[in-house]
């Protein structure tokens, strides 16, 4: 009978020995990807401060009147995240009604139906497009502080046009990456419109000190 219940223990033992083998692999994944999310502004910061310092070099600071240059860009930008604006908020009304999903309580109640009844499927598509709505409008209210200063300072047209570029294909790339579940081009485009935003941080802070 001893025999017979070697296996067992023997098996109970390294199925624990690989639980904990397991557990410790993520665990150290886990300190590896925290460094990584640590790691990562800075990265981005020290990339954004030697492409303003090295390519495109800092002017020091002078207040002025916006460039014709600087307004056509400021246009452009604005012109690409509107319409990155009218894209989610075209999409997540178009997910509504392909879901029967609806915006507030009243109109649940018109429709004879509650939030409880829909499908999952619908809801986590919906909950989808308002967290890409919820990111451009976070990233974009920075932008906004940011990019009015910049045009202000005598900066070069190359760094206006680069930066403020940069930032709204770069919002437009995460919208459809988010939309569509493309997780790898998400990541890329948002380091894209965060280097823009650290671009722009960078080169004010260097012009108003220089």
């Amino acid at each position: 009978m001893g025999l017979l219940r070697q296996p067992r223990f023997v098996t109970s033992v390294f199925v624990d020995w690989g639980l904990r083998m397991t557990s410790d692999e993520t665990t150290a994944k886990q300190r590896k990807f925290s460094r990584i999310i640590v790691a990562y502004p800075f990265a981005l910061i020290a990339l954004a401060f030697g492409l303003n310092l090295f390519a495109f070099g800092v002017q020091p600071a002078a207040p002025s009147l916006p460039t014709h240059a600087h307004l056509a860009a400021l246009s452009v930008s604005i012109s690409l995240l509107l319409a990155n604006h009218i894209w989610l908020m075209t999409s997540t009304e178009l997910t509504r009604l392909r879901h029967n999903l609806h915006a507030t309580p009243e109109e649940w109640q018109a429709a004879g139906t509650n939030e409880r009844e829909a499908s999952d499927t619908g809801r986590s598509e919906l909950k989808r497009r308002h967290n890409a709505h919820t990111n451009a409008t976070e990233n974009t209210v920075y932008f906004a502080l940011l990019a009015l200063p910049s045009i202000l300072i005598s900066a070069s047209s190359l760094v206006i046009w680069v930066w403020f570029l940069a930032f709204a294909v770069g919002r437009l790339g995460h919208a459809f990456s988010y939309l569509t579940g493309k997780d790898g081009l998400r990541g890329l485009f948002m380091t894209v419109s965060l280097t823009a935003l650290f671009g722009m941080a960078c080169y004010l802070a260097v012009a108003l000190f220089l």
